[in-house]
């Protein structure tokens, strides 16, 4: 399957569960939030027959489906074990295995498929304090389920088990209505509903690669307590035993965590540099380093100008980016100048920073690999490249310093989850903006004539890692390039140049003597367009380009290029 999914398209949702869930429906439906989904209902109670292929939801083509069950709906032996039954738990598990392998079917049929996580029903106490004792108690036996569910599902590369107990935690004593249940089956009070939403969009948005990448923070009384060009770094609120400072450190940290998933960090600061920096530095309680912000602007210009020329600077998108100060009037200047940057509203109290940071459903991502979790080691390491060139008169003395090494390698299991990010990911060199799935590309690849690329591009600053991916379809004397997608990050070194050599020495070999390219113009793949629109030859209209393979298409004299 090709799916396309711009901001403004709708997810096609597929609700299936064994009670009442109207009022999730519609406020699913009617929420303002993007993505918007439509809804396609289904009569609740018949989970089995709905989830068939033949079953009516189908004919509408769902991209995505919700499953959400009570244990006893879909668990005859827990509901036994309810009735304080002595069940075995290998019965137990093994009606979960059976649930498994319907969804595990039903992933393989949509782009996401979403499982809510099992609860307790109402306010169960189970067994009281035997209740998680292993082999005896209801919540023992509930997590064993859920466990076992979740790993079921890690079979699946687009299946994903939502955490229920957060909604429910949230909700409180309102998540479970009696009167509620009886009167209409729905299990549930309207704010777990209303986090449900939240959750299930986050992931659709995770799962469109319109997750955030970037937090931009500012420094005084936003990551740490006072304002060093008064007080000096040495009298600044963090760490110690002051409960603001602890509040300030453990923010730092929580920022250091998303970090770690590959969520960069930058800052934004009205402040001298020379003595904002000497305060990261030479504070003892600062948890984070300069190395580990991917860039920074600190003087007394207009914040928002500073956040756009710095986006721009790391080769990101504005939607990319998180802006976080405590200054309501800087953050409404940058909300209204940058409608596209996130600007969450911010606590006044620095002990609730961490958990409104850790509370944001802005950064969900359907994989972190190994690339995300250096990402911040990447980011400093093209901050030394970038110095670099501003010292060396001419770009190809520059290209020529970086001893630039490119490997290819072919699609397989290995790459796979990391091609498939960066597929999802990736908008600006993009040629055809398609997002598949883990199965759905490995599926495409393996179709009659189609191969797929992966690059991995290093040079003497250090690895960026899997960086490109390029596919061709044969079709006779001609290959079509279908895929063409390469990192923001590695943009404007000829790795393109490099991949368009590969790809046409790849369909030489074939016996291909044209090289097609036909592009689909999005709001943000210009940059794919000027680069084939330099390269290529126009036919037919400007987003169609080909290349004669009579003609050579030179690998670039700076880069070395090999097989993995």
């Amino acid at each position: 399957m090709n799916r396309q999914m711009g901001a403004a398209d709708r997810h096609r949702c597929l609700l299936v569960a064994d009670f009442n869930l109207g009022n999730f429906a519609g406020l699913l439906g009617n929420d303002p939030e993007e993505p918007k989904v439509e809804v396609i209902g289904t009569p609740y109670g018949q989970v089995v027959p709905v989830l068939a292929p033949e079953g009516g939801g189908w004919r509408e083509a769902p991209d995505c489906c919700l499953v959400w069950t009570r244990p006893e709906g879909v668990c005859e032996s827990f509901g036994r074990l309810l009735a304080e039954e002595q069940v075995e738990l290998e019965a137990v598990l093994g009606e979960v295995d059976e649930f498994a392998e319907l969804l595990l079917d039903v992933a393989g049929r949509v782009k996401g498929l979403f499982a809510a996580a099992w609860w307790t029903p109402f306010l169960h106490r189970g067994y009281g304090m035997l209740d998680l004792r292993p082999g005896e108690g209801v919540g023992d036996v509930l997590l064993r389920m859920n466990l076992r569910l979740a790993d079921r599902l890690g079979e699946a590369d687009n299946a994903y088990l939502l955490d229920t107990r957060k909604w429910v935690e949230t909700a409180g004593p309102a998540a479970f209505q009696p009167k509620l249940w009886y009167m209409g089956k729905i299990p549930f009070g309207q704010q777990v509903f209303a986090e449900a939403v939240r959750d299930l969009k986050a992931g659709l948005n995770g799962l469109d690669g319109r997750g955030r990448k970037l937090i931009v923070v500012d420094l005084d009384d936003t990551l740490w307590g006072g304002i060093v060009g008064e007080v000096g770094w040495e009298q600044l609120k963090l760490g110690g035993h002051d409960h603001v400072g602890e509040a300030f450190a453990d923010f730092q940290r929580a920022l250091k965590g998303l970090n770690r998933r590959g969520i960069l960090l930058a800052i934004a600061s009205k402040n001298e540099e020379r003595v904002a920096l000497e305060g990261i530095a030479q504070h003892p309680e600062m948890v984070l380093s300069l190395d580990d912000f991917a860039g920074w602007r600190i003087d007394w210009e207009d914040k928002a100008q500073n956040i756009a020329d710095m986006v721009a600077e790391l080769n990101l998108g504005l939607q990319s980016v998180v802006f976080i100060d405590d200054n309501p009037a800087e953050r409404s200047r940058v909300r209204e100048a940058l409608p596209e940057v996130f600007v969450p509203e911010w606590p006044a109290d620095p002990a609730l920073y961490p958990s409104a940071l850790l509370g944001l459903r802005c950064f969900d991502a359907p994989r972190v690999s190994v690339e995300d979790r250096q990402r911040s080691r990447m980011y400093a390491a093209e901050r030394q490249r970038w110095e670099t060139k501003r010292r060396v008169p001419s770009l190809q003395e520059w290209l020529d310093s970086l001893e630039l090494k490119v490997e290819v390698e072919e699609l397989g299991a290995a790459n796979l989850p990391r091609a498939a990010q960066l597929l999802n990911r990736t908008n600006q060199m993009n040629l055809s903006t398609r997002r598949l799935s883990e199965g759905e590309l490995r599926q495409w690849a393996e179709g009659s004539g189609r191969q797929v690329w992966v690059f991995h591009v290093s040079d003497r600053f250090g690895d960026s890692g899997l960086t490109g991916l390029a596919s061709l379809e044969r079709r006779g004397k001609e290959a079509q390039v279908v895929d063409f997608v390469l990192s923001c990050r590695v943009m404007g070194r000829q790795i393109e140049e490099t991949m368009i050599h590969h790809l046409g020495q790849r369909a030489g070999k074939a016996g291909g003597e044209r090289l097609l390219v036909e592009l689909v113009p999005t709001a943000k793949n210009a940059p794919c367009r000027d680069f084939f629109f330099r390269v290529f030859q126009e036919e037919g209209g400007e987003s169609r380009f080909v290349w004669e393979l009579e003609r050579d298409l030179p690998l670039p004299s700076h880069v070395e290029l090999r097989k993995r």
